[in-house]
């Protein structure tokens, strides 16, 4: 006998296994500023993107304005 909805419970994917799903089957990219993985002019891109599309991020406002 089953206690929880059908879709809900049994096993999770985990973090990583969404995204290569995500890039894989829809296009989209979820990558950290900070992922190891990256190399330095790597990280730097991934930056630029994610402030041309979304505007700086909150830890680089409050530098900036104190």
């Amino acid at each position: 006998m089953r206690w929880h909805p059908k879709g809900y419970g049994g096993e999770r994917r985990d973090p990583d296994q969404v995204k290569r799903d995500g890039w894989q089957e829809q296009g989209l990219l979820a990558v950290s500023v900070d992922d190891h993985r990256l190399t330095w002019p790597e990280r730097e891109l991934v930056r630029q993107l994610g402030e041309k599309l979304y505007g700086p991020r909150m830890e680089t406002r409050e530098a900036v304005h104190g």
